[in-house]
């Protein structure tokens, strides 16, 4: 006999030092975050805010989330930062969960997420019609810029190390990735 499906009612059942998502009636339970990655996805979020989000100095245009549930019919998955373009969504609803799919993700891979991160959730980005995902390890300082191409995602480029970047859809900023990193 099967297992009986998981539900919302499961993922509230968790204690708060966990992040859970349900993805095709499965639970998956990862720890919250260690430091290098609370440190990378924070950093990234605050450098996308001003010019992107506040329109501080740079094109505006973007409402951009830290960890937003999004739920995708019995899917619900929380990236680590999130994007839309205000043309889509001009101001964010007043719900604990969005059903509208982001124009852009990024996930802050980690030894207990990068499974999950890749194999699982980048195809129901896709599926939803994210445009771009980036992937960022801040252990391998790798952020790996992705865009969808029919219903599949194609690998732009992989940075890595310390270098000055531009990356898709946010090119318009330099982002120093020694900063992201916890460099400096």
């Amino acid at each position: 006999m099967g297992r009986k499906p998981a539900t919302y009612a499961d993922l509230e059942a968790l204690p708060p030092h966990v992040v859970g998502e349900l993805i095709a009636g499965e639970l998956h339970v990862s720890p919250r975050p260690a430091v290098p990655h609370a440190v990378a996805a924070s950093r990234l979020g605050g450098k996308l805010s001003g010019p992107f989000d506040e329109g501080r100095d740079g094109p505006g245009g973007w409402i951009i989330l830290d960890e937003p549930e999004l739920h995708f019919g019995d899917d619900v998955l929380v990236p680590d930062l999130a994007g839309w373009r205000r043309e889509r969504m001009p101001r964010p609803p007043r719900t604990a969960a969005l059903s509208l799919a982001p124009d852009w993700v990024c996930e802050v891979l980690s030894a207990s997420t990068a499974a999950l991160d890749r194999a699982i959730k980048l195809p129901l980005y896709a599926r939803e019609g994210v445009r771009h995902v980036w992937l960022m390890d801040p252990e391998a300082r790798t952020l790996e810029v992705f865009r969808l191409e029919g219903t599949r995602y194609v690998l732009l480029v992989t940075h890595t190390g310390l270098a000055r970047v531009r990356a898709e859809p946010f090119e318009s900023l330099e982002l120093e990735l020694s900063f992201l990193w916890g460099e400096k």
